[in-house]
């Protein structure tokens, strides 16, 4: 996406000025406009009209010892702020990122199947599947282990560490602030996820695994999550699983993920993806899949996701189809 706009840091504060002087950085902005149409059978969907924002404020700054920062909110909806970071690079210790907004830890890999448009999860039909977040899914700590360059790792291979001092509750705190109870949460939790695309071409496999410190009386939890992606040609395929293990007393979720995507020509994608969930507790699976397309031409893209699920929130014989339509206009 083009930048919109570049403002310097000395600007945001004349009280600023002099450390603004001695570490010089700046502000992008890009995004776009989204608008939606959802339908859902055998549901009162009201107002079927939707919109995201899709801003991303990127601020990127040195320090002294040759350290960077950068800053990055992302507001893709119009009502409110969806997530915002600050990564510190550092020459000796690698890359530390302080997150709100999730995708760090283990909630990267959550869903890596290929898509044309959106996780089969997402696409504006409520499944009720759950999947795993790990520590990662909160407000987090995560270490790059892979930015340090001088550990040996082989090419292409990443490893990322995660931590949470209780990550409970979906909790992001302002300046000072502090979370309340996060109820079965009793400490820390952390992640490790490995990544790697260097075994051969157009492949990559990932793994990773989360534990969380809760209450006895339901034990701490455990999720995991491993799979792969496959590109050759146009086409790329991907498989994954994931547990997410005493979610509550004596509960735990089996995932199974299936995607194939196809770049059709440089404009047009189509993908199909499945998504099987096993909830231990109602010994019912839910199921759903998703058939997508995406067209772009310059900076309009069309989308469309026809989207079907089986057992809707693990209620048995609960289901649903929804259609979304998408235009995105990108800036």
């Amino acid at each position: 996406m083009d930048k919109l706009t570049k403002i310097g840091v000395s600007a945001l504060c004349g009280s600023l000025a002099s450390v603004a002087a001695a570490n010089a950085g700046s502000l992008d902005v890009t995004g776009g406009a989204t608008a939606t149409y959802t339908s859902v059978s055998n549901t009162v969907v009201g107002n079927p009209l939707g919109m995201a924002s899709g801003m991303t404020f990127t601020g990127n700054g040195e320090l002294d010892n040759g350290s960077t920062f950068t800053l990055t909110i992302a507001h893709t909806n119009k009502s409110a702020y969806t997530g915002s970071a600050i990564a510190l690079t550092t020459p000796t210790l690698g890359t530390f990122t302080y997150d709100e907004g999730g995708g760090t830890g283990l909630d990267r890999i959550d869903d890596m199947m290929p898509t044309a448009w959106e996780e089969t999860t997402g696409t504006g039909l409520g499944t009720g599947i759950r999947t795993v977040a790990g520590a990662g899914g909160n407000a987090d700590v995560e270490w790059n282990v892979a930015s340090l360059g001088t550990i040996g790792l082989p090419e292409g291979m990443n490893v990322y560490g995660s931590f949470a001092p209780r990550p409970g509750g979906g909790q992001k705190n302002t300046n000072k602030a502090f979370g309340g109870d996060s109820k079965k949460v009793n400490g820390w939790g952390w992640d490790v996820v490995l990544t790697h695309s260097g075994l051969m071409d157009g492949l990559n496999i990932f793994a990773g695994y989360s534990d969380i410190d809760q209450t006895a009386d339901v034990g701490d939890r455990k999720q995991e999550a491993f799979g792969f992606t496959y590109a050759i040609g146009g086409a790329t395929l991907g498989w994954q699983t994931s547990k997410d293990d005493n979610a509550g007393a004596a509960e735990y979720y089996e995932n199974t993920a299936y995607g194939v995507s196809f770049a059709v020509n440089d404009n047009l994608s189509i993908s199909y993806g499945l998504h099987q969930s096993d909830r231990s507790s109602t010994s019912v699976e839910a199921e759903a899949e998703s058939i997508q397309a995406s067209y772009t031409v310059g900076g309009a893209s069309v989308k469309f996701a026809e989207t079907s699920v089986d057992n809707q929130n693990y209620v048995s014989g609960t289901n649903r189809e929804g259609r979304t339509i998408a235009l995105t206009l990108a800036f």
